[in-house]
């Protein structure tokens, strides 16, 4: 029980730390420009693509700007999270490009996610009690506790996850599993996707891309 408590202050303490995240300065137009060599995957609107059974190129329009920045500088080091198809991609533009990108995709209208048809009432059922509950009896704290009401995003730290492609969740889940992906506060999520197996990935990964994106 202790152990549970600390995990829950900690991620209400980030929460409330993050929410006067400050505004990163970039042109958006400059941004439009730099951006095109990110449409192919992730389209001119934003909204990304989701291959089923194949991979999935998250949805960017209407994340939070300093959170975009930060992941373009992560993969471009490749330290802390790891990723191939992107890093050649980061490590085209510089910092001040990088700002631009982020910040144009920022302002683009959030648009809702690409998921599995066959998905189960239950799964759907499992997958809303851990994302808004969450399941204490295995110390997995709800994901709203860090990502905000709704799941929509706090800060730079915890992005939207209401209305992202499913396929991208369970990618990045998987990641923080393997290791590949290390670039969180606390390694929060680390402590999170541990805990999850197979089942409560696809679950909250088809619930969460389900909700309103805005």
């Amino acid at each position: 029980m202790k152990k549970i408590h600390r995990m829950a202050l900690t991620a209400a303490s980030l929460f409330f730390a993050i929410t006067s995240a400050h505004a990163l300065e970039g042109d958006a137009k400059a941004g439009e420009q730099a951006a095109a060599v990110c449409v192919a995957c992730h389209q001119p609107d934003g909204s990304g693509m989701n291959v089923p059974g194949g991979e999935s190129w998250p949805a960017l329009a209407g994340l939070d700007a300093d959170y975009l920045y930060k992941q373009l500088q992560d993969m471009k080091a490749g330290g802390k999270r790891q990723s191939p198809s992107m890093m050649p991609f980061a490590s085209m533009l510089n910092e001040q490009q990088a700002k631009d990108v982020a910040v144009y995709y920022s302002e683009l209208p959030a648009q809702g996610g690409k998921f599995d048809e066959g998905a189960t009432e239950e799964e759907l059922a499992h997958g809303e009690k851990l994302a808004t509950l969450g399941d204490w009896d295995r110390y997995i704290v709800p994901c709203k506790t860090c990502h905000g009401p709704d799941n929509l995003g706090v800060g730079e730290s915890f992005p939207r996850l209401a209305g992202q492609h499913a396929g991208y969740i369970a990618d990045q889940l998987k990641a923080w599993q393997s290791g590949k992906r290390d670039n969180d506060p606390q390694h929060l999520m680390l402590a999170i996707a541990e805990r999850l197996n197979d089942e409560d990935i696809r679950a909250v990964s088809q619930w969460l891309a389900r909700q309103p994106a805005q």
